[in-house]
């Protein structure tokens, strides 16, 4: 199966085109060099050259405090760059891939959200997110939508590598406690969508690794895992003062994927072992 990825580049693309290589797909890698999403002509030459059966698209502006500032360029990105993926996917008869987030919902919830819960963002990310999805579903009716949340993986800055650089350094840490997610492994979320693609499933999938807790939950995991000690302190989000509002609560219900595919996605603490692990293999074992 021929796969277009856009967004090749960043922390996600760099496991999926492996994953999907691994599968014996043919991949088409793209990244903002060789085409921006913004710019449809490009994406569409690209994609009549190589005929894809999907169109992956990853590309995305995620920066939540800088879409506060700059909401034109959110939306642009976000918002008619997922219409330019869908369309051009649709016009050469290929699905289409958008990966959403948990930030299309208020995070005001206490229970996992489900994909037919109500939208509500409280963000310009939210908003240029949800725009996209909502783009997606009408230019292509082969689409497939995947949100997910508190990505972390190799190939780009991710919440876990700043946590254990920090700590090794004898920073002193204090981190968030108010705020409760799925922390997601990319390399566990690229085997599910590319599960998702070879089973050609259509619609709204949540996807993240199972269980959940607080960012500082996640520090003190990463820095036990990692065997290196650390003192961290307890914020509030209030206390953080960032300019997008960060949601309170970011769980997401995954049993579709289930019922869908017969797979659980792996926990969440069984994932960051596994990243550290691999990370510890590529270094040589020196930290």
């Amino acid at each position: 199966m021929k796969v277009m990825v856009t967004g090749a580049a960043g922390m996600l693309g760099h496991a999926l085109v492996p994953a999907l290589r691994a599968r014996g797909h043919d991949v088409l890698a793209l990244d903002l060099a060789e085409a921006d999403v913004t710019d449809a002509a490009a994406l569409g030459r690209h994609a009549r050259s190589f005929g894809p059966a999907w169109l992956a698209h990853l590309a995305a502006f995620t920066n939540v405090d800088v879409c506060e500032s700059e909401p034109e360029k959110a939306l642009l990105v976000n918002g008619t760059g997922t219409r330019n993926a869908a369309r051009v996917a649709a016009d050469v008869g290929a699905a289409v891939l958008a990966v959403s987030t948990d930030y299309v919902f208020d995070g005001m919830a206490v229970t996992p959200r489900r994909e037919d819960d109500a939208t509500a963002p409280v963000t310009a990310y939210g908003r240029s997110k949800l725009a996209g999805e909502r783009a997606a579903r009408e230019a292509n009716p082969r689409h497939l939508i995947v949100r997910t949340a508190w990505l972390y993986g190799a190939g780009g800055r991710n919440f876990v590598d700043t946590i254990l650089s920090l700590a090794r350094a004898g920073e002193p840490l204090r981190i968030v406690e108010d705020q409760r997610g799925s922390p997601t492994l990319t390399v566990d979320l690229a085997g599910a969508l590319a599960t998702l693609m070879d089973r050609g499933e259509r619609g709204t999938f949540h996807v993240t690794n199972s269980g959940d807790c607080t960012w500082h939950d996640l520090a003190v995991a990463a820095c036990e895992e990692a065997g290196v000690p650390a003192q961290i302190g307890r914020l509030s989000t209030a206390e953080l003062a960032r300019p997008a509002r960060r949601p309170a609560y970011s769980v997401l219900d995954t049993e579709r994927y289930t019922l869908a595919t017969g797979a659980a996605m792996p926990g969440w603490r069984d994932a960051l072992r596994r990243y550290l692990a691999a990370a510890d293999a590529i270094q040589g074992g020196v930290r």
